[in-house]
């Protein structure tokens, strides 16, 4: 499996009009959580962040927020944004326009949210480009740093490292409230809390 757990400058300059990161000259960084809510790890979250006085942005899937709305419910109650994320979590560059788009508009009558990104980071300039006229515009939330909590083949520790290693002041770094992310997780998450705690960085969510 392949992925950059720092997002190089290349992929910035294609997708430009995309977020990948916000200004480091303030004190700041975002975590965010894709492919939510879910019925018990949403709530750890949660209750993770509640503890470190930190605040996130979730990009939810629709189903899932169909299927789990008090807990949907739960994390906009807690002060955290949220995000659309598709309704079936498709992937852009393997799957049709209009599909796609028609997609996003179903999971968007569940998530009241102008914020999106795209399943796996996958999109193409005619989707982004269709986002943007729709209104409101929504605005395409990627990130510069990568857990990849959801690689079984890594430990926990390692995601650990794959974030303080690479985070800084700015940074808007993924994690995966979801049953395969699971056990890297439950380690890695309280561990990159403490860390940007430690460092004086106020954790905060996207709007």
């Amino acid at each position: 499996m392949f992925y950059f757990t720092k997002t190089p400058g290349f992929l910035k300059a294609i997708y430009k009009s995309c977020v990948w990161s916000l200004s480091p000259a303030v004190p700041k960084v975002y975590i965010t959580f894709d492919d939510g809510p879910h019925p018990t790890i949403t709530p750890f979250v949660l209750e993770q962040l509640n503890k470190y006085g930190a605040k996130a942005t979730f990009f939810c899937i629709g189903k899932n927020v169909l299927a789990h709305p008090e807990v949907y419910q739960q994390v906009l109650n807690e002060g955290h944004a949220v995000g659309n994320h598709t309704h079936n979590h498709l992937n852009g560059w393997k799957t049709g326009n209009a599909k796609y788009l028609e997609n996003i508009s179903e999971a968007a009558k569940y998530i009241d949210s102008h914020l999106f990104r795209p399943p796996y980071g996958r999109i193409s300039p005619f989707q982004i480009k269709h986002l943007k006229e729709m209104q409101p515009p929504y605005k395409i939330i990627m990130w510069d740093v990568l857990s990849a909590d959801f690689d079984t083949d890594i430990s926990g520790e390692q995601c650990v490292q794959n974030v303080v290693f690479k985070i800084q002041p700015g940074s808007i770094v993924v994690f995966h409230d979801s049953e395969k992310a699971w056990d890297r997780l439950e380690y890695a998450l309280p561990r990159v809390l403490e860390f940007c705690k430690k460092k004086g960085w106020a954790m905060e969510a996207l709007r």
